[in-house]
């Protein structure tokens, strides 16, 4: 293990993270994506710091292989520009950069500041950058070409603890993003990983911080969750911590009155295959429909009762209406695309 120091306001040494070695963080480099790498290769040579970071380091760490690699430099979001032809910036408040290969995206953000606290908008520093993400398990920083893992905050010995633990004080954590609480609970549930008690005490006091979540964020959250494979579990918990009425009240309505339904969405979400959005709605749908009104009519309530019952969740119309012309042709009823 070594030590990474920067100069304090004295101008004296001072300790500022640890340095995990491949016989130490013990990742798997063949599961570390190779465009993703290359990415991390040209802004280093550029001259620019770049990590992989979050989510992605967590999974490798606890030898699964990611779906997505998200990116950390110190290049701003123009420079990036300039370097990656295949890519364009994004965003209004803060903006990162998409870098496109064919079918894939790779999302790179510039380190933030903590000029206005965790949910700021400046660009800064990678030791500020750490300070403002959520957890410390998501709080490393991965150099595939050197391979070493840099940890500010005790994210690697939490994470073979299996504790989930914040970075940013409990008081503050929800206040600043209420998203957070959704995180915690998936987290965890993904991971098997420990909830502290200060922590689930938190999530349901401030759970009604949610109600002001925008449709936008919470149905990204939602459909992180239904593609996750542990999205049973997840939602079962967020049933529990009284998170899920949040984000689908007509779900979690009727999970409470009907142990039967609650059963048959469970289930659905256990086996989830293709089209995502279905497992969401198809239980429901399956004790409203009322064919007797011939299948064009039928599609037309249908489609709107599937609309109604999903909110606040806004999924593009499209993979709603798809979602619905499967329901019915699992039945053999054939609808035509409007």
């Amino acid at each position: 293990m070594r030590i990474r120091y920067s100069a304090g306001k004295n101008g004296q040494a001072v300790k500022r993270a640890l340095v995990y070695t491949h016989d130490e963080h013990k990742i798997n480099f063949s599961d570390v994506d190779a465009e993703a790498v290359g990415i991390i290769k040209r802004l280093k040579d550029s001259g620019f710091d770049t990590y992989i970071v979050g989510g992605a380091v967590r999974d490798l760490i606890l030898g699964k292989k990611p779906k997505d690699f998200d990116i950390a430099s110190e290049a701003n979001p123009a420079r990036i520009k300039k370097i990656f032809r295949n890519s364009r910036i994004i965003g209004r408040r803060f903006r990162l950069v998409h870098i496109y290969f064919e079918k894939r995206i790779f999302e790179v953000s510039t380190f933030r500041s903590l000029k206005h606290g965790s949910t700021g908008n400046n660009f800064g520093s990678i030791e500020e950058d750490v300070l403002r993400r959520d957890f410390t398990m998501n709080a490393l920083f991965y150099d595939p070409l050197e391979q070493v893992v840099i940890d500010y905050v005790g994210g690697m010995k939490d994470i073979m603890e299996k504790k989930l633990m914040p970075i940013i004080p409990i008081p503050e954590i929800f206040k600043d993003d209420p998203v957070r609480m959704i995180r915690a609970v998936k987290y965890a549930a993904a991971t098997g990983f420990a909830i502290p008690l200060r922590l689930k005490w938190k999530i349901k006091k401030e759970s009604s911080l949610l109600a002001g979540v925008s449709a936008s964020r919470l149905t990204e959250e939602i459909f992180k969750i239904i593609n996750s494979p542990h999205a049973a579990a997840i939602v079962e918990d967020l049933d529990r911590f009284g998170l899920y009425c949040y984000l689908q009240p007509g779900a979690a309505k009727l999970m409470k009155e009907n142990p039967d339904f609650r059963r048959r969405y469970m289930a659905s979400l256990s086996s989830i295959k293709g089209e995502v959005l279905g497992s969401l709605v198809n239980d429901y749908l399956e004790d409203v429909v009322d064919f007797d009104l011939g299948a064009a009519e039928s599609y037309k309530t249908v489609l709107a009762a599937a609309r109604s019952f999903v909110m606040p969740m806004s999924p593009p119309r499209f993979q709603l209406e798809q979602a619905v012309r499967n329901f019915f042709l699992a039945r053999g009823f054939i609808v035509k695309k409007s």
